[in-house]
């Protein structure tokens, strides 16, 4: 395992359904996770529950796991908040929060909460620069070096690099877990978000993948062409295997290998599925038993 990604441990899950499950229903799954071995729980932050008072939840059904907020919004709480609730539950839980931030969509910042959605990267800078200068506490404490930046184009990876601990990548192929390595250097952690459809019949996970690739598309044009698909419009099965990979658990251990021999320090794995208002603790089970968790 990378020294990069020691507190994350090699794989984890992205719990992208968490905001379709009741609070017991959240710390049991959290704790099956934990149970299963995987190093760290992701969870976005959309229109769902709360990023911090999600992870106060999880980390305390858990023990040790890590627990990551994945994609925290900036428009969702000032800096000043941001950083008190990261040191707060780095207080209340030492070494086992880690705050992944992201820059969200006009459509949420706008329609949604309500602000006027700036420059991605522009904004995201003044961010992290307000988080350098929070004060918290008497006496003020430093700021937590203990975060990543969301990102997908070069840019936001440099900034990731230069300002955060490193960068998280969501659903992108293995080529473009070279690209970030190459952008981010040997210092900064890279953990990446790999979109799953499981099941021993591959014939099965085909519709399912498809459908996950699409939704993935629209924010990812431009960087697919960068690596090589031409035509990402077209959503051949070529591209649809790119972005996700499906079948058995052997087939979805082998591309977490592929990442890991691209630069990536840690994987955390999407599984998608036909009931989102169930956590899939069957196949985290089958994905255990395949993966070096």
């Amino acid at each position: 395992m990378s020294a990069r990604a020691h507190d994350l441990g090699r794989v984890g899950i992205w719990a992208a359904d968490f905001d379709y499950l009741s609070a017991p229903e959240v710390r049991k799954a959290a704790g099956m996770v934990e149970d299963l071995g995987f190093g760290t729980l992701w969870f976005p932050e959309l229109t769902g529950r709360e990023a911090m008072t999600q992870a106060a939840i999880l980390l305390a059904a858990t023990r040790h796991i890590t627990v990551a907020s994945g994609m925290t919004d900036i428009y969702a709480r000032d800096p000043v908040t941001a950083a008190a609730a990261q040191r707060t539950l780095e207080e209340a839980f030492p070494g086992r929060f880690l705050l992944g931030l992201w820059e969200s969509h006009p459509s949420l910042a706008e329609d949604i909460r309500g602000h006027r959605s700036g420059p991605a990267l522009a904004t995201m800078r003044t961010y992290l620069d307000a988080l350098d200068n929070a004060s918290f506490g008497l006496p003020s404490t430093a700021a937590s070096p203990n975060r990543v930046v969301a990102a997908l184009d070069r840019d936001m990876l440099v900034l990731a690099g230069e300002h955060a601990r490193g960068a998280t990548v969501l659903g992108m192929p293995v080529e473009y877990t070279r690209t970030a390595r190459n952008v981010l250097g040997d210092d900064a952690l890279l953990a990446v978000t790999q979109l799953c459809v499981l099941s021993y019949d591959r014939a099965d996970t085909a519709s399912l993948a498809h459908t996950a690739a699409a939704a993935a598309l629209p924010n990812r044009r431009d960087l697919l062409r960068g690596i090589g698909h031409a035509n990402p419009d077209a959503l051949d099965s070529h591209l649809v295997d790119a972005l996700v990979a499906h079948g058995r658990a052997e087939d979805i251990a082998r591309r977490v290998e592929e990442h890991f021999d691209a630069g990536a320090d840690h994987v955390s794995l999407h599984l998608v599925t036909t009931t989102p208002h169930a956590p899939p603790v069957r196949q985290w089970e089958q994905l255990a038993v395949h993966l070096p968790v």
